[in-house]
Order: structure tokens, then C-alpha cells, then sequence
């Protein structure tokens, strides 16, 4: 039978390198997870894979999308099942790697039908972002779903506000109604989470941000700042230099910030991979 062979983790624990050495064992191409990494016009400061990275084994889902482009987890489980079809054609096993567990889950379970909310709630929500900043949306959210609160990424907007939406819409916690029966995949399917030592991840977290600023991401993020609106850019990295340009705190502080906000991301994400069921941990 077909395999989907899942590689997660919390970020900056290794998952490329350790994707592409299966990739490269199974003969095989990998689709990524990482939603951040979906867009074309972000590298530096998502962590893309490098260009030989990408060029030792085939990527997918890395850089295909614009941050002008609408883009949800349901129609990233559309199309990475049309392209799973097409890999399991060529290869018996395929690689799945990515932190962002939404996006694994949609594709491995596939996600539940939850409402659209009235224009006048989204538009208030946006409102409210803009006038009362995220720390607003964060608080609302530890009101009314506690639990999803300590899984979510709390620097990405568009994840607080649609699980605001859906709370206000229902009068439900947003967790509460991502519990629907799993759909049946025509393949069979691994899930691997990988880890380190708490110490030795945040050592690597501060590291790369520091290598990120080496790299550039202080001018990716300038010429990003007239976007810095849109959805995509509401996340890890970019927001906080964002703040600096808005001359709200200085540089060395926005670093700092970076790498603060990336541990705590990551300390999430090991929360809620430790709650996920069938999962084989690989310790570094």
C-alpha cells in the first residue's frame, strides 16, 4: 500500500534536513506543511530551504503562492491530495514535513465543516486588530477557548481571529467543533515527530534568528513593510521588525522579541504534537 511518511516537530529541531535524507533513502519527493513557507515572497525569514536543499530532492508547496493570494487549510487539502495522487503514481512512499499541525492534519484526517461567519463579525474582528492590536484578539480567545489558546500561534492574526469568528458565530469553543470523524485515505500513513533537548532547541532558535539577520531579513522585511496588512505577513519574524520600522521599540529589542516569540511557538507546538495520538517520537 501507498505510504505518507509524516516528519513534525517544533521549529528549528531539524526537520528539513532530516525530510530530505528519507527523501533521498525512499527515492521519493517531499510535500511541505509549512504554511508560512507556501509563499514566494518570503524566504529569509521563514526558513525556507535552501537552494540546494531544494535542488538535492523535489519540493512541493514551497514558494507556490503569492501573499496577495487568499489561501486556507481547505484548499491546501484539496490540492495536496490531487498532488499526492499523481506522486503515488511514481513512488510508493512520499514525505510529508512541516511544524504547522493544521495543515497535517487536514491532509492526513481532513478538517471539519465549520460555519462562515456574518461579513459585519469579520470586518469588526479586523477592527479590532487595527485599533486594539493583537493582544486584544489573544485575550478574547483565552476567554472563550482556553484550549485552543495554549495550541495556537498567538503572533498569527488570522488563526486568532478565525477561531474568534467561530466562537462568537456559535457560542461553541472553536476546539470543540474541530473534533469530527477522520476521513479514510487511500494510502496508509506514518507520523513522526522529531525533538531535542529543550535546551539545545532554544540554543538553535536564538541561533538562526541571529543567522536569519545575517542573511538579509532586516531588508526582506523592509520591503515587505507597505504589505504588512495582508495575512501572510502577520506572523513570527516579520511582525516584529514591522514594529521597529513603526519606530515603537529599537532593533535590538525586535530581535529579542524574535527569538522570545519563536521559543514560546515552539514550546506550543510540543504541547500539541504530545497531544496527538499514533505519533512516533524521534529523539535528537
Amino acid at each position: 500500500m501507498k505510504t505518507l511518511k509524516v516528519l513534525e516537530g517544533p521549529t528549528a529541531v531539524g526537520k528539513t534536513a532530516l525530510a530530505i535524507e528519507w527523501a533521498l533513502a525512499d527515492r521519493t519527493e517531499i510535500v511541505s506543511a509549512d504554511s508560512r513557507q507556501f509563499y514566494r515572497e518570503l524566504d529569509i525569514g521563514v526558513a525556507r530551504p535552501s537552494p540546494e536543499e531544494l535542488a538535492a530532492v523535489p519540493h512541493h508547496f514551497i514558494a507556490c503562492k503569492s501573499i496577495e493570494e487568499y489561501y486556507s487549510v481547505s484548499r491546501y487539502e484539496q490540492e495536496a491530495l490531487a498532488l499526492l495522487e499523481e506522486l503515488f503514481k511514481k513512488h510508493d512512499v512520499v514525505i510529508l514535513a512541516g511544524g504547522s499541525g493544521l495543515y497535517v492534519n487536514a491532509l492526513c484526517h481532513g478538517i471539519d465543516d465549520l460555519p462562515d461567519p456574518a461579513p459585519e463579525l469579520r470586518e469588526a474582528l479586523k477592527k479590532q486588530l487595527a485599533e486594539k492590536g493583537i493582544e486584544s484578539l489573544q485575550q478574547e480567545l483565552k476567554r472563550l477557548d482556553p484550549v485552543f489558546y495554549e495550541q495556537v500561534d498567538l503572533c498569527n492574526s488570522v488563526r486568532l481571529r478565525r477561531a474568534l469568528e467561530v466562537c462568537i458565530t456559535t457560542g461553541k469553543p472553536f476546539s470543540s467543533l474541530r473534533t469530527g470523524p477522520r476521513k479514510q485515505r487511500p494510502f496508509r500513513i506514518e507520523r513522526y515527530a522529531l525533538n531535542r533537548p529543550k535546551e539545545e532547541l532554544y540554543e538553535r532558535i536564538n541561533r538562526r534568528v541571529d543567522l536569519m539577520m545575517e542573511a538579509g531579513l532586516l531588508d526582506e522585511a523592509r520591503a515587505l513593510w507597505p504589505q504588512a496588512h495582508l495575512n501572510a505577513l502577520q506572523t513570527v519574524g516579520y511582525r516584529e521588525l514591522f514594529e521597529y520600522f513603526e519606530g515603537k521599540i529599537p532593533l535590538e529589542q525586535a530581535v529579542t522579541d524574535i527569538k522570545t516569540h519563536t521559543r514560546r511557538y515552539a514550546k506550543r507546538q510540543l504541547t500539541w504534537l504530545r497531544k496527538q495520538e499514533g505519533l512516533q517520537w524521534i529523539e535528537i
